[in-house]
């Protein structure tokens, strides 16, 4: 039986090797990164308050859908196109199209949403449907 001398090093240059090459197939270049709005949601005796962050967003490129029990948000980020003299042009801001479906608590009267966006956060207030209100459930103990 032959001995092979252990070296650390070489499997860490090819545990990365197959990282990089998992995510190229993910995401090749900056085309496959995607955008998904972070959220909160405030759950009150009368509504829900759900707040997304969309910065550097305009309404007229946001569409918000709600059904009974999901809220969908999706949009548009375009790119401002810009020239560099030196040939040189980087950026770190994301653009293209995102969809973010956010599953409720509880049913909502969707014809009654209202929605507010100022200063990057799109605001919804989600009142709840008139049987979810006042709904008490009955809990038993073993």
């Amino acid at each position: 039986m032959a001995l092979i001398r252990w070296q650390p090093f070489r499997e860490v240059e090819t545990l990365q090797r197959e990282m990089n090459r998992l995510f190229d197939t993910l995401a090749p270049g900056t085309d496959g990164i995607t955008f998904a709005p972070s959220a909160e949601i405030e759950d009150t005796p009368e509504a829900l308050h759900l707040s997304l962050e969309v910065p550097g967003m305009e309404t007229k490129d946001l569409d918000i859908q709600v059904s009974a029990d999901t809220v969908s948000v999706s949009g548009e980020r375009k790119s401002e196109s810009r020239t560099e003299e030196n040939g040189l042009f980087r950026t770190e801001f994301r653009y293209g199209r995102f969809q973010r479906v956010i599953p409720l608590p509880a049913r909502v009267q969707n014809t009654a949403v209202e929605a507010e966006y100022k200063d990057g956060i799109l605001r919804l207030t989600l009142p709840k449907a008139e049987e979810d209100r006042n709904k008490v459930v009955k809990v038993a103990v073993s």
